[in-house]
């Protein structure tokens, strides 16, 4: 029997196509070179890249879309931009979920409630709480093998891991349902602000990250510092602790524009600690109903002084504004920040292209995402933009599928 020790082990680097080093039993190295994966086609690429993998008949179908890769890609890509809403003609997927056509019905009952029926009858009630993310979970996996609309798939996993909130505890399992379906997939295709503006207000975010206890009197900062660090911004563009954390401004000439509360003025290149703090200010009072579940805004829980967020210290939102307008002020400048497009365009591109995406790409994207802050269809575009790109047909073997990813390929 050999000796385990001398079995060559291979540890990869900066990535697959490059060298890798093979290391001998003495703990020496050596070059050993590796082939660069053979490109399958872009029907492949296509398939593997913009859903979870083809099914048997998948590739002659994208095949049949055109006369030349371009072609059958642009066509592939409409296609999968434009999901069809009614979900009865999305066959598989719909017979197997409501158990039609000799398929076992999986009982479903949560999935069509609306929020204050969740919350009623899971919350209120305290019958079968976990019920509503279970049938989520479920019906997830339904749809990754089943539904054509695989982007819209790739897309709603993207999303539901960007606004991350654990299913599986209290209060976020009972409205769980409603989290997927009306605030995560109802905004996939279109504005990231009107999304963001979505997960601030919804039940399952309230309560997980905490903000229904932000109070004037008893402020709370977690969801204020996650949407910074995780959500908009990113970690990448944290300058320090503290309001006197020196923060540089993003470019000559770069300003805020119309539609913000600093118009005009230089645009910091990221946050502080201190920008944390005043968000989490003007995000107090944004609370849930008690006997409804619903988004209820408390103006005497609100903190109505003056406040100064990415604005290098200086006061940009006012006192005494209407209803929930600083936290409405406060979602425009970080939906408008070019800090933000650029950390969006980075996930987007790793999700839909290499885990290491060209920095050029993402640099395109960024300033695309950016300039199309206010479009209905801003996701839309970017995505187009992403899945026509140069690099999304030349690059491949450069991403790493999830365990998740892999299960439902086989599946598939």
């Amino acid at each position: 029997m050999p000796d385990a020790t001398a079995i060559p082990r291979y540890r990869p680097r900066a990535s697959r196509r490059e060298l890798l080093t093979e290391l001998t039993p003495m703990g020496g190295r050596r070059p050993a070179l590796r082939a660069p994966l053979d490109f399958p086609g872009i029907a492949l690429v296509a398939l593997n890249r913009m859903g979870f993998g083809p099914r048997p008949g998948d590739v002659a179908a994208f095949n049949a879309l055109g006369i030349d890769d371009d072609t059958r890609l642009a066509a592939y890509v409409q296609q999968q931009l434009n999901p069809d809403p009614n979900q009865a003609n999305d066959t598989e997927y719909h017979q197997r979920r409501t158990g039609l056509n000799g398929y076992p019905d999986p009982g479903f009952t949560t999935l069509a409630k609306s929020l204050t029926q969740l919350w009623q009858d899971h919350e209120v009630a305290n019958v079968q709480s976990n019920r509503p993310v279970e049938e989520t979970r479920l019906n997830t996996f339904l749809r990754m093998v089943y539904s054509k609309w695989q982007l819209r798939e790739i897309l709603a996993d993207f999303w539901l891991n960007h606004f991350n909130v654990y299913g599986f505890e209290n209060i976020t399992q009972e409205t769980f349902v409603h989290y997927d379906r009306d605030v995560i997939r109802a905004n996939i295709f279109g504005n990231f602000r009107a999304m963001a503006e979505s997960v601030t207000r919804s039940t399952s975010m309230l309560y997980y990250l905490d903000n229904y206890t932000n109070t004037r009197n008893g402020p709370n900062e977690n969801w204020a510092r996650e949407l910074f660090e995780l959500m908009t911004l990113g970690a990448e563009n944290y300058f320090g602790v503290g309001a006197q954390a020196v923060v540089p401004q993003w470019g000559v000439g770069v300003v805020w524009p119309a539609g913000t509360p600093s118009a005009g003025e230089p645009i910091p290149a990221g946050y502080v600690d201190n920008d944390v703090y005043e968000t989490a200010r003007a995000f107090t009072g944004w609370g849930v109903s008690g006997t409804l579940g619903t988004f209820l805004y408390t103006a005497s829980s609100h903190d109505n002084f003056q406040k100064a967020v990415l604005s290098l210290g200086q006061v940009n939102v006012p006192p005494n504004q209407a209803d929930e307008k600083d936290g409405e002020d406060v979602l425009n400048m970080l939906a408008a920040h070019p800090g933000t497009g650029r950390h969006l365009a980075r996930k987007l591109c790793r999700r839909l292209i290499s885990d290491d995406p060209p920095q050029s790409l993402v640099e395109t994207i960024g300033d695309l995402f950016t300039s199309l802050w206010q479009a209905p269809d801003q996701l839309k575009q970017v995505y187009e933009a992403i899945l026509l790109s140069p690099e999304f047909k030349s690059i491949w073997g450069e991403k790493i599928k999830r365990p998740v990813e892999f299960s439902v390929s086989a599946m598939r």
